[in-house]
């Protein structure tokens, strides 16, 4: 009888009410972005330029709309986007853009 009577306290202890803590996360920072629409007839490889240097972001097919996460240039800097067809006979750029959000981007 004591065994059951120690069994029930124990239970009944290990299954009580839980105080819980809910949080939310941070908010995320918001996300660069270039918002491409190459409407060429061939496909063009897309870069942004940061102090000097060009940063390859991706190839963009032929008559077609991209969303392009920008990566490793921080949020208000002032970048040259560049779009080179490829067989590297036109360069589409558009100077002192300040990355904040999403740009659009067209081509030609």
């Amino acid at each position: 009888m004591k065994r059951l009577l120690l069994a029930l306290v124990i239970s009944s202890v290990a299954c009580g009410p839980r105080q819980v803590e809910v949080r939310t996360a941070p908010p995320q920072p918001q996300q660069n972005a270039i918002q491409l629409t190459n409407g060429l007839n061939q496909p063009v490889n897309v870069y942004v330029n940061y102090n000097g240097t060009d940063q390859f972001i991706q190839q963009v097919h032929a008559n077609t709309a991209l969303r392009l996460p920008v990566s490793g240039i921080p949020a208000g800097a002032t970048v040259t986007l560049k779009a080179i067809t490829v067989d590297g006979t036109k360069t589409y750029s558009v100077r002192d853009v300040v990355l904040n959000g999403v740009y659009n981007f067209s081509v030609p």
